[in-house]
């Protein structure tokens, strides 16, 4: 099995504005000692640092890509909307949307994080990867089509789908996302269409407020190819698990999808500062292993991972090692440092059953 590593090093030069949490500084807030978003490159770069000393990054098919053309980023982001990020790109930076400050060579750096997507999909879609990760920054399944938010710039998964559409790569995709914040960019994109099925596990009223809904199925053509989770704060491996088996697996399975592409964001994680979640790196790996084995069965094992959130610089490296090590069928050589420790905090059986009854009802009401 070959898997393969997208990455590029200017991908981590992306910089946005100093903020603290997700607020802008100002008044009593003082700066964050790192000067930049909690987005910040230091997960990724420690995730591929971890990579390389363990071996890992030895053991995968590492590449770089092109940016995004103009072209490939127009067949979902408006004129309008693309030539204003490069103008004020290349004046010096600036904020289009709601928190998603850049620098002087954002544009630039974000058609390269798109570039690096659509690699992986074209990759993997011809056959000349059996899988691929592409550590893509900034993120993108939170940008609309002409509006950038949390920390997205442009909408990287869709870009890429579009782009091997384009080709006739493919036909029908999955998108699931466990981001722990609701992919509303991806779901927006694709509301209205029968041709990609979006599946996005979140935390419930985390982020955004106002999105995310289990009722929030599709619309025309589109109606029953949106699937929203909203999961309890506190969940952990075992309610994961369970919407995966329970609603995330049928789901795929129902739709005979030709490729299956992971919005993979890491901020589920048991000390994530921007999440109320419990998820562990074995969480993140186990849920890859069941996505992996459901693409082998349906669509030739095509399955592509893309980076989106996670903001504690200590665990992201573990749990992104844990799933890419999953990917490529190796031993993991970076066990969790942190497992015992974060097995015993996990939620109580009382708490559990009430958690995996919840995603029953879902199911039910899903129609799963």
């Amino acid at each position: 099995m070959t898997t393969g590593f997208f990455w590029d090093e200017q991908c981590f030069w992306h910089a946005g504005g100093n903020y603290a949490f997700t607020m802008p500084i100002g008044g009593l807030v003082q700066p964050l000692a790192a000067g930049g978003l909690p987005e910040n490159p230091e997960t990724k770069r420690r995730l591929k640092n971890l990579m390389d000393v363990t071996g890992l990054t030895a053991q995968l098919e590492v590449r770089t890509a092109e940016l995004a053309s103009y072209e490939a980023l127009a067949r979902v982001h408006p004129a309008s909307y693309l030539d204003e990020f490069k103008r004020l790109s290349d004046a010096g930076g600036g904020e289009l949307g709601r928190r998603t400050p850049f620098a002087q060579g954002g544009y630039e750096i974000a058609a390269l994080s798109a570039g690096l997507a659509i690699s992986a999909v074209d990759a993997v879609a011809t056959g000349e990867l059996d899988n691929a990760y592409s550590l893509s920054r900034p993120p993108g399944h939170h940008c609309l089509p002409n509006f950038p938010n949390g920390f997205c710039l442009l909408a990287n998964i869709a870009i890429a789908i579009e782009a091997a559409q384009a080709k006739g790569l493919c036909k029908r995709v999955v998108v699931l996302d466990w981001d722990v914040h609701h992919g509303n960019g991806t779901e927006a994109i694709y509301y209205e269409r029968d041709d990609v099925l979006t599946i996005s596990l979140h935390q419930e009223g985390n982020y955004p407020l106002d999105t995310g809904a289990l009722a929030d199925r599709g619309q025309g053509a589109g109606q029953g190819y949106n699937i929203n989770v909203p999961m309890c704060a506190g969940s952990g491996h075992v309610a994961y698990m369970h919407a995966m088996n329970r609603i995330v697996v049928p789901a795929i399975e129902a739709f005979h999808p030709d490729m299956i592409i992971v919005a993979c964001g890491f901020d589920a994680s048991m000390i994530d500062p921007l999440a109320r979640m419990q998820a562990t790196a074995d969480t993140f790996a186990e849920m890859t292993r069941v996505t992996k084995e459901t693409a082998q069965r349906l669509c030739d094992g095509k399955l592509v991972m893309a980076h989106e959130g996670g903001y504690s610089e200590f665990y992201v490296p573990f749990c992104g090692h844990a799933t890419i090590a999953a990917m490529a069928g190796v031993e993991n050589a970076a066990p969790d440092p942190m497992s015992e420790g974060f097995t015993i905090r996990q939620p109580n059986a009382k708490f559990d059953t009430f958690l995996c009854q919840s995603i029953d009802d879902m199911a039910i009401e899903l129609g799963l």
